[in-house]
């Protein structure tokens, strides 16, 4: 190693130090090279954040990390009203497709109800679970 450099765990700022060094070289060599994350979060009355979403748009898709709804505020359409809020900024963005992953014990049924088609599953990951990837096809 180069300077007797040393490995160490980064810090939520050095990891987005790294994060933008990659997009950055990711924008001149890829076709039409965008980054754009896309967050959104739904308050309560109080402003207290009940649920979100954390995505981003790369290249021709969206890519959503994140979707959570605080427990007691499920099955009262929030999380729908999340996804397709994320779906309509995708489409103005000339995504031609959203993708995520999800867990046996978060919601792969949720996505399949949205049109999110599984593309992959991973067994045991965690142990006793599976691990689901999904796709949402926009054009």
């Amino acid at each position: 190693m180069p300077y007797n450099s040393q490995i160490h765990f980064g810090t939520n700022e050095e990891a987005g130090y790294v994060r933008n060094k990659l997009i950055a070289y990711n924008s001149v060599h890829g076709p039409r090279g965008i980054y754009e994350e896309v967050n959104l979060c739904l308050k309560n009355d109080n402003g207290d954040i009940i649920a979100g979403l954390n995505s981003a748009v790369c290249w021709n898709w969206m890519e959503i990390e994140f979707l959570w709804v605080e427990e007691e505020n499920r099955k009262n359409g929030i999380g729908k009203k999340l996804l397709a809020e994320a779906e309509k900024i995708a489409r103005s963005k000339n995504c031609t497709f959203i993708k995520l992953n999800t867990f046996s014990f978060q919601a792969p049924e949720f996505y399949k109800k949205y049109g999110y088609k599984e593309i992959a599953i991973i067994e045991n990951a965690p142990l006793g679970c599976n691990h689901y990837y999904f796709k949402k096809d926009l054009i």
